[in-house]
């Protein structure tokens, strides 16, 4: 009896131990469009946030400038966001594919950025599942429904019944930007997004940062299913000018280089939009998953 006593408050603090850990939140920080030796300022500035920000960082493409090539990522990219390669976890963009098959990119991030066929992949991130894809449908066999990134993408959420899911690639199918805008291509894969109840969506392409209220595949409000978007372009390219603003557009700025923090609860993430050193512009929020 002595002994069982003895034992019981280890075994308390084992309890609460594996309690806490198991409810422990996860970091997820990053943005896109980054490194150009023409002028590094913007990617040393933000990657300046990461050496204080811990967690796994999300890399949205577009990272080295201008073609995405051997001497882009050892020139540009490695001495600022290459800092951190060790915890990234990247999507490709249309840079990079400026040298064939984004040979450079894969090889840089060897396996952490998925199959060099493909570019897209998943995993886990506490009680949340991450999705990575590729947005460079042209490159990868497409798109559209049936496409292999869009079957893979039905049986990975499938797989993976998380009640959270969080999904990151290149082109955002919603943007205000006035250079790109919205790219349609990735409709299909918002709606398989959408279907499996994935509840937040990250992309780059245009530089500026920009956050939507949740919405279906077709652009219309859904604060029930919807899924939020933030355009977070801000990685260190230079900023550029917005169009007309877009439906369920809730927040716009190019005022600052920054990254965007999520902080991945179970069940819940709350978001901070961090901007460079010396900018004031702030953008934060939490909100429970659908």
């Amino acid at each position: 009896m002595a002994r069982a006593n003895s034992l019981a408050p280890w075994i308390f603090l084992s309890l609460l131990y594996f309690s806490l850990t198991a409810t422990k939140a996860e970091i997820l920080v990053g943005a896109g469009d980054i490194a150009s030796c023409d002028d590094l300022s913007g990617a040393r500035a933000t990657a300046a946030l990461l050496r204080r920000i811990p967690g796994t960082i999300f890399a949205l493409g577009d990272l080295a400038y201008t073609d995405g090539s051997e001497h882009d990522f050892a020139e540009c990219y490695s001495p600022t966001w290459g800092l951190f390669r060790s915890r990234t976890r990247p999507s490709p963009g249309n840079h990079e594919y400026h040298t064939q098959n984004a040979a450079a990119y894969f090889a840089y991030f060897g396996a952490a950025a998925g199959d060099p066929r493909a570019g897209y992949y998943s995993y886990e991130l506490g009680t949340w599942h991450v999705v990575v894809l590729n947005s460079n449908c042209e490159e990868i066999g497409g798109c559209d429904a049936g496409s292999s990134q869009e079957r893979w993408l039905r049986n990975d959420l499938a797989s993976h019944p998380s009640h959270c899911t969080v999904a990151y690639w290149h082109s955002p199918l919603f943007s205000s930007g006035g250079t790109h805008g919205s790219d349609s291509a990735m409709k299909p894969i918002w709606q398989a997004l959408y279907d499996g109840g994935a509840t937040v969506v990250m992309n780059g392409h245009d530089h500026d940062y920009e956050r939507f209220a949740p919405q279906d595949p077709n652009g219309n409000a859904d604060p029930v299913r919807g899924i939020r978007e933030f355009v977070v372009g801000t990685g260190g390219r230079n900023l550029r000018p917005f169009a007309a603003p877009l439906p369920n557009s809730e927040v716009r700025s190019r005022e600052a280089y920054g990254v965007l923090k999520l902080t991945l609860k179970p069940g819940a993430y709350e978001w901070e939009f961090v901007a460079e050193a010396g900018k004031k512009f702030k953008d934060a929020g939490k909100e429970a998953c659908r």
